[in-house]
């Protein structure tokens, strides 16, 4: 890595977590200027990751002028820490959504992200965009509670979604992966994010969009036109906005979907390979916690490839000790040289561990995304793109095509179901799920959140600061209220307020990422109380020596 590609990294890391995935190696960040002054737009979109640029992409290629506001860097939030995994296959599988919502819902998830791939491929070939991208299959195995039938059942289920060739097979006719029975899903893809996300930006401003990181959107509102506030006073007026963000932190306050979706962590690993050693696929499991990964190239040694291997999610909050990160990427490990190093034919020649990440993926009630107008009084020419249950790549690129020609061929009077079919099942409005299952993991996972609150009268992590180690934080108790400290490196300590602001849960500390984190809906806040991620939309409050 050079020294301004390690520089690029150390910057995009530090904005969503201290971990630093591979995209980040000399793929340095594209300068942005801060909007320190009023502007309009037609469209004004908040977000500067796939989601947010895809919509700039489409929006301004119709003629429409645009803006771009985002507090990171471009893709320097979730897009970049993804595996990069490019699916139509559903990750909450076609039997699963068509159990819950019916065969034309499963219908609609398929054709969508389908149809997201090819968007992706369309982009960066017309825009030639050199991203690594290539079409795969994907294998999906059983996990420890599952069989052949199971897969068989999944296999139907892809298939009257209108996956046609989806096919069950005995064992993945591939080299270097130990499989039995799996699924076969065709004309999958993978490709370098952050390649593609820089690459469409360079596009973008080409095309004369403006895009401005570096300040925080504090709210944006109206049913037309659209006002942006942002941190510091400027505004931004336009005729819609977007809020294209991984939690839609402007507008989300008033429509409630942080209580209809629930926030998880994943993680990354990526380890060299012998070039060839195994098959250029997508591979992926059915535990739970479930299993994916894929193929990738080295940027550091040509004669190695990557596999990059991922899962082990848990609920955001739910660390268990200092050491969870460290554990869960090494059940990573254990996965791939189970799979990879002991299967059928050649041996993976699996090496080192070269890059360890991890990021957060929002999980609907229903396993569908949040995709469409705000339904709510005063925000109704807001569009939000949210809710990708683990499939961000595709959700955020299918989130733009369908949000782009609501806005493009809306009109007034017309019902957005009837402008694209897509629009019924992405609904950000739409009730939660009615099916047995979803109802009650929806009941379970918001009373989970409801029981966080006994954590205001707990002790805290530790009795005192001094037990603090230098580059790591703790919850402490000081008579009546929560302080989350970080002793930074140096031994200095900075102390915040430990209620989320929120919903005013207790966050915890991210030994991993170095932030704290609300496990109710998953804000996140940097070490030193710096708001990284909604539902909240404020820092957490800072508190002296003194208490105040």
């Amino acid at each position: 890595m050079t020294n301004s590609g390690t520089e690029s990294a150390q910057r995009a890391g530090t904005d969503s977590g201290r971990t630093i995935p591979i995209w980040y190696a000399k793929n340095c960040e594209l300068d942005s200027p801060r909007l320190n002054r009023d502007a309009s737009a037609d469209v004004c979109i908040v977000g500067a990751g796939i989601a947010g640029l895809t919509c700039a992409y489409l929006l301004a290629k119709a003629g429409k002028s645009v803006i771009v506001l985002d507090e990171k860097p471009i893709g320097g939030g979730e897009t970049g820490r993804t595996s990069a995994h490019l699916a139509s296959a559903i990750d909450d599988l076609f039997v699963n959504i068509e159990q819950s919502l019916g065969v034309e819902a499963a219908m609609v998830q398929y054709e969508s992200h389908a149809a997201a791939i090819e968007q992706i491929e369309r982009i960066a070939t017309l825009e030639k965009i050199e991203c690594d991208f290539a079409r795969v299959d994907g294998y999906l195995c059983a996990g420890e509670a599952h069989d052949r039938d199971y897969l068989k059942r999944e296999c139907e289920a892809a298939r009257r979604a209108g996956f046609t060739d989806a096919g069950l097979l005995d064992r993945a006719p591939v080299t270097g992966f130990a499989c039995g029975p799996c699924v076969r899903f065709p004309r999958q893809g993978r490709f370098h994010p952050l390649r593609y996300i820089n690459g469409l930006a360079n596009v973008l401003r080409g095309m004369g969009v403006r895009i401005y990181c570096g300040t925080r959107v504090c709210d944006l509102a109206g049913d037309g036109p659209v006002v942006a506030k942002l941190d510091g006073g400027p505004l931004v007026r336009a005729e819609f906005g977007i809020a294209a963000t991984n939690v839609p932190t402007p507008i989300n306050n008033w429509m409630g979907i942080y209580t209809k979706q629930v926030a998880y962590r994943s993680y990354v690993i990526a380890m060299e390979v012998e070039r060839g050693a195994v098959t250029d696929a997508l591979y992926w499991d059915t535990s739970d916690p479930y299993h994916y990964a894929r193929v990738g190239e080295s940027e550091t040694n040509p004669r190695k490839s990557l596999l990059i291997v991922g899962g082990e999610d848990h609920r955001v909050g739910r660390y268990g000790t200092a050491r969870e990160g460290t554990e869960r990427f090494e059940k990573l490990e254990r996965w791939a040289i189970e799979r990879f190093c002991r299967g059928h034919g050649r041996d993976a020649g699996l090496g080192r561990v070269v890059a360890r990440w991890s990021g957060q993926v929002a999980e609907p009630d229903d396993g569908v995304a949040f995709v469409g107008r705000v339904p709510t009084r005063g925000h109704q020419a807001c569009f939000v793109i949210t809710g990708d249950s683990g499939m961000g790549l595709t959700g955020g690129t299918l989130g733009a095509q369908l949000v782009s020609e609501l806005i493009l061929k809306g009109g007034k009077g017309k019902a957005d179901r009837d402008v694209h079919p897509w629009a019924a099942l992405y609904d950000p409005g739409r009730k939660p799920t009615t099916s047995l299952d979803g109802a009650v993991e929806f009941v379970k996972e918001n009373a989970v959140a409801a029981a966080q609150m006994v954590e205001h009268f707990t002790p805290g992590d530790v009795d005192s600061e001094e037990k603090i180690v230098p580059g790591s934080g703790a919850v402490i108790r000081e008579g009546m209220k929560k302080v989350a400290v970080y002793r930074d490196d140096d031994g200095a300590l900075h102390r915040c307020s430990a209620v989320c602001p929120h919903l005013k849960c207790i966050v915890q500390w991210n030994g991993l990422e170095k932030s704290w984190d609300c496990p109710c809906h998953g804000s996140r806040f940097s070490a030193k109380g710096k708001l990284i991620m909604g539902p909240a939309i404020d820092d957490l409050s800072e508190i002296n020596g003194d208490g105040k």
